[in-house]
């Protein structure tokens, strides 16, 4: 009678466990907006902050994938120019001055940026015209009035 207890105890028990075994074999694994949009800035957070800030009474998932893409991009475009800076300077780390140099040598990424200071970033390199010696073929008016 006890085999038989056994027996039956034993059945109850593997039917629970293919119950729960199938019921978590039938959960698909949570996969991240970004990674569904394979996107490496986060999605989720990015559509949070859009909806803490009150920008609009509802905000859609696209709206922050869209500005998450956006968002990517620059940052993308902004480091490879300045990656660029770094290497022509001869160094290995980026620093805010091949920030600043990138910025202010696009063209568009400047008209974007031309209200942003980038702190130690210093100033573009450009001497006027007009404060570059002359070369000796070329004398001011004086001297050439003088000469005559």
């Amino acid at each position: 009678m006890n085999s038989q207890m056994t027996a039956s105890n034993s059945d109850k028990n593997n039917d629970k466990n293919s119950e729960i075994t199938k019921s978590k074999k039938s959960r698909a694994k949570p996969v991240s907006k970004s990674i569904k949009a394979d996107l490496v800035f986060p999605v989720g957070r990015i559509h949070r902050h859009l909806k803490r800030g009150r920008y609009a009474s509802q905000i859609r998932t696209t709206a922050a994938v869209y500005l998450t893409a956006v968002l990517e991009y620059l940052c993308a475009e902004v480091l490879e120019l300045a990656g660029n800076a770094a290497r022509d300077h001869k160094r290995i780390r980026i620093i805010p001055r091949h920030l600043q140099l990138a910025i202010r040598n696009d063209e568009e990424l400047n008209m974007l940026l031309k209200s942003v200071t980038i702190a130690q970033g210093g100033v573009l390199p450009h001497i006027h015209r007009e404060l570059l010696s002359k070369k000796d073929g070329f004398a001011n008016n004086d001297e050439i009035q003088n000469a005559q």
